[in-house]
């Protein structure tokens, strides 16, 4: 990853629809996203009956209804998932979804996937996690909810399965994250500690955070984008709409080019500024053949195409070898 790669989060904003899970895909191709990420999971793996929604999640569903029930009615059937793999492929954007269990996880592995990408609920998930090192493919994976331990310890179970790289993703996974608890210092933190490529999945709203952690270093930026914030569903509310999911990567990609080499030195574009703006010393009043070179008959003035002010201690002192009118560059 050279770049800052780029992952459109559709996640279940498609509401289990095809046609609303394209028009996603459409989109995300259409910001320039690297890759559009969705969800693959059987809700009666995931979880249990009686389990309660988010709190966010009871904000724009049905309030009655189980975190079982809202699930299965999200849910992609393995000819959705062909069908978008598929249509990505046209598009020219990568596919990815994130597995919740083991079997959706052997599934895009059979399918093809090489980017195995995890949510924050699985890292603490022991046995998940050593099957996801067993597939041997490079991982991403986000961090909300833990800490440094718990990271490490994760990571840890990963590589000693097989995983061949890991990316850790900074996150708060609160839907949307208020700025105060975003944290994203814990970003270089993660870096420091394990020595690892680090990126954001953000939840706050707007795009300011993602942009401000491409600043920071972030190798991956994920962000959860739907067609409409108004449409029914647990995630739409907390998403960028399509404008706001093109200004964020535009932004993104400002900021990766922006980063540079790290090198100082003139850029190629300022180069031609050098003689304009920077000085040369120049006679402050007409100046004598054989006249000492003084504080006096000397000065500093644009251009800079003559003898560097740097060196007016080596220049004081020297006899002029001809005369010199006032403003003309100094020449030894």
């Amino acid at each position: 990853m050279k770049n800052i790669f780029i992952i459109a989060e559709a996640g279940v904003n498609h509401n289990g629809n095809i046609d609303i899970a394209k028009k996603l895909v459409d989109e995300a191709a259409l910001a320039g996203a690297d890759a559009v990420k969705f969800q693959t999971f059987r809700a009666e793996k995931l979880v249990c009956k009686s389990v309660c929604k988010a709190a966010y999640q009871m904000e724009t569903t049905d309030k009655d209804e189980s975190q079982l029930e809202m699930l299965k009615k999200l849910e992609l059937t393995p000819g959705m998932h062909e069908e978008l793999m598929e249509y990505c492929r046209q598009k020219g954007i990568l596919f990815l979804s994130t597995p919740f269990d083991t079997d959706s996880l052997h599934y895009l592995v059979a399918q093809g996937m090489d980017i195995i990408k995890l949510s924050s609920g699985e890292i603490t998930n022991f046995p998940f996690l050593r099957e996801v090192g067993k597939m041997k493919k490079q991982v991403i994976l986000s961090s909300g909810m833990s800490t440094l331990d718990e990271v490490e310890r994760a990571v840890q179970v990963l590589k000693e399965n097989g995983s061949r790289t890991v990316t850790v993703l900074h996150c708060n996974t609160e839907y949307p994250t208020p700025f105060e608890d975003v944290n994203l210092r814990a970003m270089a933190a993660i870096r420091e500690k394990l020595g690892l490529a680090v990126g954001y999945s953000d939840h706050t709203n707007g795009i300011e955070v993602a942009v401000a952690a491409a600043a920071l270093g972030a190798e991956v930026i994920e962000k959860h984008f739907t067609l409409d914030k108004n449409m029914e569903g647990p995630d739409h509310k907390a998403s960028l709409e399509p404008d706001e999911l093109k200004s964020m990567v535009r932004s993104v990609r400002n900021i990766e080019r922006a980063l540079g080499s790290g090198k100082k030195e003139p850029s190629k574009s300022e180069k031609a500024n050098i003689d304009i703006v920077r000085k040369s010393i120049v006679a402050k009043c007409d100046i004598k053949a054989g006249e000492l070179f003084s504080e006096d008959n000397l000065t500093t003035k644009r251009p800079g195409s003559g003898i560097s002010p740097m060196q007016w201690e080596q220049v004081i002192g020297k006899k002029a070898k001809r005369k010199f009118s006032e403003d003309e560059l100094i020449e030894l």
